[in-house]
């Protein structure tokens, strides 16, 4: 999921407020609007129906996590080169290509016919997503005079929030509707008429755009970031399946071994005067770094639990695929609530976001508590409460979280650093769905019974509570505020 704060490159300057503004500006913002709403869904609907998957195509625990983790892997490392496309090519050409490729994805994944077909469509649908998603930022910030754009950008809250809230009922709908027969494979085709009307309308309404001043594609870079990704990926996933034999630990030291090169060249490539994927200087700020690594943590454990949950309910309770989706809605009703309570709260800053680290927190343990409370028979009201709480919690997290890690970011730097913070949510993503999924799964045991899923979510839910301790020990590198103390922070 692409984030509005997202500048994976710099784009032209906004028209003043005496230049005429774009006439189709807020019918393009819709257009926009509707790529994301794609992605949103995407990103969350294989948690609900994914039992159903593997109960049509076969497979393993593995696959489970293969059809989240490869869409979000693939996300992550095509952003920034999706955003440098749009800056070269045109953001317009770009738009439209993501969007015909993110459709004819979709339809793959609708005809897959089996699991290895199903995982490479997924990323191909993380790969034109990630060619579509940036191109919105550039257009938006070209299409809107100054005293526009903050009303052009407060459409993606309750959008994101629509979608979150949506998502896994309409997922958990259409699979259990199934209609036509489709059973899960409708969560896909939805997208084709989707993807049309924003291919049709990208097509008369979006504006052609590009950067004056495009930076060049960093082909070595792009590459050695996809495989340290994949080598930290791989392993976690497939290791708990084959036994973690030597090739697992290695491909893992390998990874290291890869990012330290890839680290390298973006240190040389700066200094010869090119174009870095990531400007080396980012990593000398504590602020930055900081985030980087509460990021990493924090979507990890959200993605991690999004996933591992859905199974919960639906494979140890028993639930219905709706059911299971309507199990989700309190959390994302929560995000929305936070959302709105954040806003007079922002100018604490830090304090906010910590704040809604141990709220989080307390929320994931109110469901480990309903669950020694009820044990196997607890319902989705009796799991209401707890997290509810855990969604307001998310929602301070996250509202301050990009303005803050951006503080101590300087001007020339902010589209490099905002683009390696996208892409680093969604491989926290995939590393979460990696990790948690292979912790629950490792707990069921061979012979999965309703106790030994009742064992591995609660085990689970004490490594998230975990990790959402250490995000708020790394919070502390953050500057205190988004637009102040940025030089303590360097």
């Amino acid at each position: 999921m692409a984030n509005p704060a997202d500048l994976t490159a710099p784009v032209s300057a906004p028209p003043d407020d005496e230049a005429v503004p774009y006439r189709w500006r807020w019918a393009a913002l819709f257009v926009i609007l509707a790529a994301e709403v794609m992605d949103l869904l995407d990103a969350m609907v294989t948690n609900i129906a994914a039992p159903s998957m593997r109960a049509d195509l076969g497979g393993t625990g593995a696959t489970i996590q293969w059809l989240g983790a490869a869409y979000m892997l693939s996300m992550a490392v095509g952003l920034i080169t999706g955003g440098r496309l749009g800056d070269i090519v045109g953001r317009k050409r770009m738009f439209l290509i993501g969007a015909v490729g993110f459709t004819l994805a979709s339809l793959l994944c609708g005809a897959a016919q089996s699991p290895g077909m199903l995982i490479a469509a997924r990323v191909a649908q993380g790969l034109f997503g990630a060619v579509m998603l940036p191109q919105g930022l550039g257009m938006i910030k070209e299409m809107f005079p100054p005293k526009e754009m903050a009303a052009a950008f407060s459409f993606f809250g309750p959008v994101m929030g629509l979608s979150a809230v949506g998502g896994p009922i309409l997922a958990g709908w259409l699979v259990q509707a199934d209609y036509f027969g489709s059973g899960w494979r409708m969560i896909f085709f939805v997208n084709l008429p989707l993807g049309l009307a924003a291919l049709l309308a990208g097509l008369r309404f979006l504006p052609e755009s590009r950067s004056p001043h495009p930076l060049r594609l960093d082909l070595p870079g792009v590459v050695l970031a996809t495989l340290g990704g994949f080598l930290v990926i791989y392993p976690l996933v497939q290791g708990r399946e084959n036994g973690w034999p030597a090739w697992t630990f290695i491909m893992l030291g390998a990874s290291v071994a890869v990012f330290a090169v890839f680290a390298r060249l973006q240190s040389r490539k700066s200094r010869q005067g090119g174009d870095p994927l990531v400007v080396p200087s980012l990593f000398s700020k504590r602020a930055f770094t900081g985030g980087m690594a509460t990021g990493l943590v924090f979507f990890a454990g959200m993605a991690g639990f999004m996933l591992v949950f859905n199974l919960f309910t639906q494979i140890g309770l028993g639930y219905s695929t709706l059911k299971a989706g309507l199990a989700m809605v309190p959390w994302s009703a929560g995000m929305v609530v936070g959302f709105g309570i954040v806003q007079p709260l922002q100018r604490f800053g830090r304090k906010v976001l910590q704040g809604g680290v141990l709220i989080m927190t307390l929320g994931v343990l109110g469901v480990l508590l309903t669950l020694n409370i009820a044990g196997t028979q607890v319902t989705p009201w009796q799991l209401t409460p707890a997290l509810v709480v855990a969604g307001i919690g998310m929602s301070l997290l996250m509202a301050p979280f990009f303005d803050i890690v951006l503080a101590g970011v300087e001007q020339h730097e902010t589209g490099s650093a905002s683009g390696t913070l996208t892409a680093v949510q969604q491989l926290g993503n995939a590393f979460g769905v990696a990790l948690l999924g292979t912790v629950f799964f490792d707990r069921l045991g061979s012979v999965p019974t309703p106790a030994s899923f009742d064992h591995a979510m609660k085990v689970t839910l004490w490594v998230v509570a975990g990790m959402l301790l250490a995000v708020f020990a790394t919070a502390f590198l953050l500057p205190r505020r988004a637009r102040e103390d940025a030089e303590a922070s360097h």
